[in-house]
């Protein structure tokens, strides 16, 4: 009993604080039990440390958020680079009959948006790129030896010559005929079959003006006994465009377009390549 009132007397003591003001003013004091003091001085702590674990908290919250804006917003462009990739894979597949090379785009659902694995959807991404890429690339190269294989007719006439061995209507003697002889009024265009360069384009002795281009893939084409010629040396054409016009110049009977197809360095039969006008 004595130890506790020895106690509450030592916590009830008084403490004088005096405030000393830098003016002529007369000083403070301000008279507190011990008890008060250490009160004090523990809830500043404890405010103080809950002001900093708040503070740490905002910090760690801040950054959180912002990390997930960013992982959003990466899945939100992957999920339509996805969406856009399996669009045109589809498209390419509709239009050329091709299969898919990857399967892993025909699993993954675009409607399910809780998943957000960042390195398997790359690697879809990926896998659908290259697949797309190689779609395109094979397009690209189609289409290239598309546009070079000769196709058509040069002029809308009639085959008056065919291909192969004949009796040359002027020198009565049996030759190898290159190309076909398509029969057309004086005048009438003459048409590239294929795109490509002009690689000729003037007189021969034998067979008058001629027009001959390069398509590449190893074709080039000749059209012989023009009139005129529409087109100079170096000459970048397309399949359609009037490069001359008809005529019987050179060695000739009357007005028609000799026409040769050469592939690798070897004349070809024309008439192969004459499926569409």
């Amino acid at each position: 009993m004595h130890r506790a009132r020895m106690f509450l007397k030592r916590t009830l003591t008084p403490v004088t604080i005096l405030l000393v003001p830098h003016s002529r003013t007369r000083t403070i004091s301000i008279r507190v039990p011990v008890v008060a003091v250490a009160a004090s001085v523990c809830l500043f702590l404890i405010g103080t440390a809950f002001v900093v674990s708040v503070s740490v908290r905002a910090v760690e919250y801040h950054r959180m958020k912002e990390k997930l804006s960013l992982v959003s917003a990466q899945f939100l462009e992957m999920k339509g680079t996805m969406l856009s990739l399996k669009q045109a894979e589809k498209d390419f597949r509709k239009l050329f009959s091709l299969k898919s090379k990857s399967a892993v785009l025909e699993s993954a659902d675009p409607g399910d948006a809780g998943s957000l694995d960042m390195e398997v959807l790359r690697e879809q991404i990926e896998a659908a790129m290259q697949s797309v890429s190689e779609i395109r690339r094979y397009i690209a190269e189609q289409k290239d030896i598309h546009l070079a294989t000769p196709f058509g007719w040069p002029v809308a006439g009639t085959i008056s010559s065919p291909y192969g061995y004949r009796n040359h209507p002027v020198r009565e003697e049996r030759k190898f005929h290159t190309g076909v002889d398509l029969s057309v009024p004086s005048g009438s265009e003459v048409k590239a079959t294929a795109d490509g360069i002009v690689s000729f384009a003037g007189w021969t002795e034998n067979s008058g003006i001629v027009v001959v281009a390069e398509h590449g893939h190893g074709f080039s084409t000749a059209y012989a006994h023009n009139r005129k010629a529409l087109v100079r040396v170096g000459q970048r054409i397309a399949r359609g465009d009037a490069i001359a016009m008809s005529g019987t110049t050179g060695v000739s009977t009357g007005p028609h377009v000799h026409y040769e197809i050469w592939r690798n360095g070897r004349h070809a039969d024309p008439v192969g390549f004459l499926a569409r006008r």
